[in-house]
């Protein structure tokens, strides 16, 4: 209340009119039963609410009576504030040094918690002490400098709406909230209850205690809900208020007044006052006229003489940094003896650790629970989590499930072991493959080269070396170029080296039809057979690889999602009918392959591959059938090895199978690797 008093002090010389008027009847409504008055220099209005009438009927056809002090139901509690302004004024005007050569003085009212009798006190203060006429100033005493009250925000209002009109401001002391229509001119000087039941929730939150009774009175209790709500709290609490002391020199006010003048620049100062109280708390008024102040936590110390004794452990302070609004210091409190020195808990059970949440035990209250692990995938970094959260797609939960972690981008580089392996040997068998073609060619004027079409065997060769070859298309971090080729020119490659397979052994089966007499197949043996056979069966590969690109090709895509602690960087094969296609026509090529090798397996020919063609289109069929269900069941970079492994064993395969008994012959028996031989072989004695 000294606060108020002094803030009214810093008002500027005001020159009333000192012309007298003529008296002039006037009825006004009847006096109330409760004033007091203290004349000065300055007049503070107070209005209090000491106590109410019980309620009556008005009737607006005659004058209503008189109100009689035996109506009136009196709240005790609430005369402290009238004292308090009684108090603060006569420690003012005692001292000197405050207000040197003039007095401070006050008219109180009572506004009976009653809208009607509000706007009469209001009134009352405006006009003078003989005759109810509002703004009247006949001398320079009782002069009306500002207003203290309401006790509520709903008295407030209705001062607030008459002082508006003098532009006179108005101080209430009510901690509640009250609605500032635009316009109205009045401070709140009491802190808001939002930041009292803020601190209360903050507490709870702290000490981990939950309160179960029920919260009354409409606002309070939804003002409770709302924090409660945004602390993620699903409780209600009460708490307690708060005391502190104040003094102020009148010659700073006044300094800091400067040169405005008139009642109206009152308001202009009040928004913009700001000054320190005798224990050192800042106070100031905001954008929208209330107090900007903080709290101090209070603890109550019970002695054995049963006296109280309070020992401040902590502040809430609203202007601090969102960190450090709440401070409180367990070491000072001092725990009452019933809870043997230590806070009391309000829980049946430890706090849930991070990497786990709370499960209600059925038929028990909400603060007993069970701590449940984070289920795979999820996690919480914080305690008694209501559920677990779960990782963004970068990232995933540790090992304790209690932080994301980012996942590792995950592909098949060249510097890892993995691929420095699998490039080593797709070029190693290219060199094998490339040295094999060499060897043919240096010595393609024999007879082991010249049998079963030449140039279909170095068609072989090149095609064998480019599959070897392709499988680099596999290693290191997919683009755009490498996803389109990598499974077209597999596909094409492969069906070219099938397709020589199987002229290859077409063509020996009709070189042994064609010596039957009369036969008519006679016309397809020789080059023009195997020619149209490799070429037939590579344009049908072509082509479905073609209509893939067409429709829905491939192309470089990330997999948050197959691993948990990988980012998968892979081709998207963009259909996956397509890309089944491509494998299905290459065996079926492969099949045939083999039907036709074995059924021709017996043919009598020194250099009759079709024993060798046999084993290989067998062992060719049976990686690639075993790659199937591996590749479904692998994700990332191991689906890739897959492949290349599934790429590198069938064409080493067809490699080893077909050319090395040649390969054989050629370098280490070169006798046999003659004309005669061949005769004599053909025709065994």
């Amino acid at each position: 209340m000294v606060v108020l008093g002094l803030l009214l002090l810093a008002l500027f010389p005001y020159m009333p009119c000192k012309t007298h008027i003529g008296k002039c009847k006037i009825h006004g409504p009847h006096h109330p039963l409760h004033m007091y008055h203290q004349s000065g220099d300055f007049i503070i209005g107070g209005i209090t609410s000491l106590g109410s009438f019980s309620s009556s009927s008005t009737i607006f056809t005659e004058q209503p009576p008189p109100a009689l002090p035996e109506e009136l139901v009196v709240v005790p509690k609430n005369y402290q504030h009238i004292l308090a302004l009684a108090f603060a004024v006569k420690e003012i005007n005692e001292n000197p040094k405050i207000l040197p050569n003039q007095t401070l003085g006050f008219h109180i009212y009572d506004s009976y918690i009653n809208a009607k009798k509000t706007y009469h006190a209001t009134m009352l203060l405006l006009s003078t002490l003989e005759k109810f006429v509002p703004k009247y100033i006949c001398d320079i005493q009782n002069y009306l400098t500002a207003v203290i009250g309401g006790l509520d925000s709903e008295i407030s209002l209705h001062v607030a709406t008459i002082l508006h009109i003098f532009k006179i401001p108005q101080l209430t002391y009510s901690p509640s909230p009250a609605i500032n229509e635009e316009g109205l001119s009045f401070f709140q000087m009491a802190p808001e209850e939002t930041l009292q039941y803020t601190g209360i929730l903050f507490l709870l939150l702290h000490f981990r205690l939950r309160h179960r009774g029920m919260v009354h009175g409409g606002r309070l209790k939804l003002q409770i809900q709302q924090l409660w709500q945004a602390l993620e709290i699903g409780t209600c609490a009460r708490g307690k208020g708060n005391q502190s002391g104040y003094a102020l020199d009148s010659a700073e006010f006044r300094a800091k007044l400067g040169p405005y003048s008139g009642l109206g620049r009152l308001h202009h100062y009040l928004r913009s006052v700001s000054f320190n109280t005798s224990v050192g708390d800042e106070v100031s008024f905001n954008q929208n006229g209330k107090v900007v102040s903080s709290l101090d936590i209070i603890n109550w110390i019970i002695s054995s003489n049963q006296t109280f004794h309070r020992v401040r452990v902590g502040r809430m302070d609203p202007r601090a940094p969102p960190d450090q609004a709440f401070t409180i210091d367990e070491d000072s409190i001092t725990w009452h003896s019933w809870f043997n020195q230590t806070h009391p808990l309000s829980l049946c059970t430890e706090r849930c650790q991070p990497g786990s949440s709370k499960k209600v035990k059925e038929g028990e209250p909400l603060c007993c629970y069970d701590c449940i692990p984070c289920p795979e995938g999820r996690f919480s970094n914080q305690e008694d989590m209501n559920d677990c959260n779960t990782c963004s797609d970068e990232k995933y939960p540790n090992k304790n499930q209690d932080v994301c972690i980012p996942k590792d981008i995950s592909f098949l580089f060249y510097k890892e072991p993995l691929g420095i392996s699998l490039a080593f040997f797709a070029l190693f068998f290219s060199f094998i493959t490339a040295l094999v073609l060499g060897i043919f060619m240096k010595h393609h004027n024999t007879p082991i080269v010249k049998a079963n079409n030449q140039s279909l065997t170095y068609t072989l060769l090149i095609s064998l070396l480019l599959c070897f070859l392709c499988a680099l298309l596999f290693i290191g971090q997919p683009e755009k170029v490498t996803c389109l080729l990598r499974q077209t020119m597999f596909g094409i490659i492969f069906s070219v080296a099938v397709s020589c397979v199987l002229a290859k052994t077409a063509t020996v089966v009709l070189a042994f039809m064609a010596t039957k007499p009369g036969s008519r197949m006679r016309k397809w043996v020789g080059k023009r057979l195997a020619n149209t056979i490799v070429l037939s069966c590579s344009l049908v590969q072509a082509g479905i690889c073609t209509l893939w690109l067409a429709t829905s090709p491939p192309f470089p895509d990330v997999d948050m999602h197959s691993v948990t602690e990988e980012i998968i960087v892979e081709c998207n094969e963009g259909s996956v009918t397509m890309f089944y296609s491509v494998l299905g026509y290459m065996g079926f090529l492969a099949f045939i392959s083999f039907t036709v090798a074995f059924l021709a397996r017996k043919l009598p020919d020194s250099f009759n591959e079709s024993k060798f063609i046999t084993f290989s289109m067998l062992a060719f069929c049976s990686v690639w059938l075993s790659f199937v269900p591996t590749y479904l069941n692998t994700k990332g970079k191991y689906m890739v090895t897959v492949e290349i492994f599934s790429i590198l064993a069938s064409s080493a395969v067809l490699l080893s199978c077909i050319f090395s008994p040649k390969c054989y012959i050629i370098l280490v028996k070169p006798e046999l690797n003659n004309r005669e031989q061949l005769i004599i072989r053909k025709n065994p004695v």
